[in-house]
Protein backbone atom coordinates (compact mmCIF):
# COMPACT_ATOMS: atom_id res chain seq x y z
CA UNK A 1 0.00 0.00 0.00
CA UNK A 2 2.38 2.75 1.25
CA UNK A 3 5.56 0.96 -0.43
CA UNK A 4 7.54 4.53 -0.13
CA UNK A 5 7.34 3.85 3.40
CA UNK A 6 10.49 2.47 5.32
CA UNK A 7 10.76 0.32 8.25
CA UNK A 8 11.23 1.90 10.81
CA UNK A 9 11.84 -0.92 12.97
CA UNK A 10 15.38 -1.23 13.97
CA UNK A 11 16.70 -2.34 17.57
CA UNK A 12 20.13 -1.14 16.68
CA UNK A 13 19.58 2.48 15.35
CA UNK A 14 15.67 3.25 16.30
CA UNK A 15 13.83 6.01 14.62
CA UNK A 16 13.59 9.51 15.77
CA UNK A 17 10.38 11.32 16.49
CA UNK A 18 10.57 12.92 13.06
CA UNK A 19 11.33 9.94 11.32
CA UNK A 20 7.84 8.22 12.66
CA UNK A 21 5.89 11.61 12.29
CA UNK A 22 7.31 11.80 8.65
CA UNK A 23 5.83 7.93 8.19
CA UNK A 24 2.46 8.59 9.82
CA UNK A 25 1.98 11.87 6.97
CA UNK A 26 2.99 9.94 4.13
CA UNK A 27 0.04 7.12 5.64
CA UNK A 28 -2.15 9.81 6.17
CA UNK A 29 -1.84 11.18 2.53
CA UNK A 30 -1.97 7.91 1.47
CA UNK A 31 -5.63 7.02 2.59
CA UNK A 32 -6.76 10.50 2.79
CA UNK A 33 -6.06 11.10 -0.77
CA UNK A 34 -4.95 14.52 -0.01
CA UNK A 35 -1.34 15.65 -0.62
CA UNK A 36 -2.48 19.09 1.20
CA UNK A 37 -5.65 19.22 2.77
CA UNK A 38 -8.40 21.98 2.41
CA UNK A 39 -8.60 24.41 4.75
CA UNK A 40 -11.64 22.98 6.19
CA UNK A 41 -9.89 19.80 5.99
CA UNK A 42 -6.65 20.34 7.95
CA UNK A 43 -7.66 20.00 11.46
CA UNK A 44 -8.80 16.27 11.02
CA UNK A 45 -6.37 15.61 8.82
CA UNK A 46 -3.35 17.09 11.22
CA UNK A 47 -4.62 15.01 13.75
CA UNK A 48 -4.84 11.61 12.13
CA UNK A 49 -0.95 12.16 11.48
CA UNK A 50 -0.73 12.99 15.60
CA UNK A 51 -2.62 9.87 16.68
CA UNK A 52 -0.79 7.49 13.98
CA UNK A 53 2.32 9.21 15.43
CA UNK A 54 1.72 8.67 18.61
CA UNK A 55 0.45 4.85 18.01
CA UNK A 56 3.50 4.37 15.76
CA UNK A 57 5.65 5.69 18.55
CA UNK A 58 4.35 3.33 21.29
CA UNK A 59 4.22 -0.02 19.06
CA UNK A 60 7.87 0.80 18.08
CA UNK A 61 8.70 1.24 21.59
CA UNK A 62 6.77 -1.88 22.46
CA UNK A 63 8.31 -4.17 20.21
CA UNK A 64 11.07 -7.00 21.69
CA UNK A 65 13.54 -8.29 19.27
CA UNK A 66 12.75 -12.26 18.23
CA UNK A 67 14.97 -14.62 19.96
CA UNK A 68 16.89 -17.42 17.86
CA UNK A 69 16.15 -20.48 18.78
CA UNK A 70 18.76 -22.82 18.45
Amino acid sequence: MCRSIKVLRDYENPPNDEEIEAAALQFVRKISGFRSPSKVNRAVFDQAVADITNVSTRLLHSLEPSSKAS
